[in-house]
C-alpha cells in the first residue's frame, strides 16, 4: 500500500516541528530555509500568523 502524501498541514493554526513534511511545507510555502523557519518559530511560537508576520509573508 502507498504511503498517503498530504498536502496542507491537518491544523492549519500550528506547524508540527516534529513533521518533517509539514517544515518541507511551510518553507516552501514562504520561500524560506528551513533553518531559518525553525529559528523564527523557536523566537516566535509555533502559530502561523505569528511565524509569517516575522518572515514579512502572508498566512
Amino acid at each position: 500500500m502507498a504511503a498517503t502524501v498530504r498536502r496542507h498541514p491537518q491544523d492549519s493554526a500550528r506547524i508540527n516541528l516534529y513533521e518533517d513534511w509539514e517544515m518541507r511545507y511551510w518553507s516552501d510555502k514562504w520561500g524560506v530555509p528551513r533553518q531559518q523557519l525553525v529559528e523564527t518559530i523557536k523566537r516566535v511560537g509555533v502559530q502561523v500568523k505569528d511565524v509569517a508576520r516575522a518572515l514579512g509573508r502572508d498566512a
